[in-house]
């Protein structure tokens, strides 16, 4: 029978020996050679003790470091259960920690009623050392989750950057749930992160062993906030009576906005908290002296406690520390850089010995189990893969 497209047919000799010419033959690539370096145990090994000496000793530096620092830690949550107006009881265990070198005396809370009619949270601590300058204040709160996603989402970058943004524009925006009041006016500022704003006063510190009776140790909000945030915030173009503050602001703007409205680019208690955390336990700038040291004696710190934490179970403190110049108090990352170093230490040692105990020859294709199955099995049944898949 003729072939119908006028072909000649191959015997199937040819077709077969066609076939491995074509699988033989190899493209030409026109790459070029690139280096490929081989990694021998005499270039591997190596590295291991470099990293492990490396490591190891900045491990310990960042650990010295974070050791020197000084801190003061004290959870105020129960002084709201003491009793108002009475002496003085000692702080209980697990509520308060010092990192000083000298001995310290249990501090003390107490519970009083100022001129004002305002109830107070009154601390009384020592500090043992000379601490500072610098001197940082704190606020510590836990299981305040800032990273919820409705929670982050929930503010109008326009209003914060001062635009007058219209009711329309604040009701369907991402300020949800707290977009506008019952009359229909914007809270500014609106969203759930400005009304959950940490409210408690904190005081400057009172040096009890002055020389002419009770001193304070002025400390200072300015220069707590990032410098991106005092040029993302700026004041407002609202004008008094166009908007209401936030649920909770209330007691601190009992007149709501009627007279007067609250410029946020000079409020850097306002921009910190507005830098929402990570972690559900974090500590916020609050205070800071970086011109007097903090003289070692007895302190007096009053805090006007309004910050709800029971309702969510969390704990709030205050954080009083010096730091160094890389950083606060934070061992992890000393035992860290320690732990890899060490590790790599004694990965190293290990493969060491043994490579001295049982090297193995460079490129010994009898450690390829794999192959020399795929080899046995060819010699076993007399084919050849390659064959075998072109005939098929």
């Amino acid at each position: 029978m003729s072939n119908p497209q006028g072909d000649r047919t191959e015997p199937f000799g040819e077709q077969e020996h066609r076939g491995d010419a074509d699988i033989d033959k190899k493209p030409k690539n026109r790459r070029p050679a690139t280096l490929r370096p081989i990694l021998t145990p005499k270039s591997v090994l190596p590295l291991f003790f470099v990293v492990g000496v490396i490591f190891a000793p900045i491990g310990g530096l960042l650990l010295w470091a974070s050791s020197t620092v000084q801190e003061l830690v004290i959870d105020y949550s129960d002084c709201k259960d003491a009793t108002l107006n009475a002496s003085a009881v000692q702080i209980p265990d697990g509520k308060f920690k010092y990192t000083f070198k000298s001995s310290y005396a249990r501090p003390t809370w107490q519970r009083i009623e100022d001129v004002s009619g305002s109830q107070l949270c009154r601390l009384m601590f020592d500090i043992p050392d000379s601490m500072g300058p610098p001197v940082f204040l704190y606020y510590r709160l836990t299981n305040f989750y800032q990273n919820h996603r409705r929670y982050v989402k929930s503010l109008d970058i326009d209003q914060l950057k001062g635009k007058a943004v219209k009711s329309d524009t604040i009701n369907g925006g991402a300020c949800d749930p707290l977009r506008l009041d019952e009359d229909g006016k914007p809270y500014y500022p609106c969203g759930l992160i400005a009304n959950s704003m940490f409210n408690d006063t904190i005081s400057s510190p009172i040096f009890m062993n002055g020389r002419d009776g009770p001193e304070t140790y002025n400390m200072t909000n300015k220069g707590i906030a990032w410098d991106s945030d005092k040029e993302l915030i700026k004041q407002t173009s609202y004008q008094p009576g166009e908007v209401v503050p936030p649920p909770n602001w209330r007691e601190r703007y009992p007149d709501n906005y009627k007279y007067e409205i609250p410029n946020l680019h000079e409020d850097e208690d306002f921009m910190v908290w507005m830098r929402t955390a990570a972690l559900p336990t974090f500590s916020k700038l609050s205070r800071r002296n970086d011109i007097t040291a903090m003289a070692a004696g007895n302190y007096q710190l009053d805090i006007k406690d309004r910050f709800p934490v029971t309702d969510f179970g969390g704990t709030k403190s205050i954080i009083i520390s010096t730091r160094t110049v890389l950083g606060g108090q934070n061992p992890f990352m000393g035992i860290a850089y320690v732990v890899v170093g060490g590790v790599c230490v004694l990965l190293g040692a290990l493969f060491t010995i043994a490579h001295l105990v049982r090297p193995r020859k460079l490129g010994d294709h009898t450690y390829l189990t794999w192959n020399n199955e795929q080899e046995s099995a060819a010699i076993a049944t007399g084919r050849d893969d390659r064959v075998g898949a072109h005939l098929h």
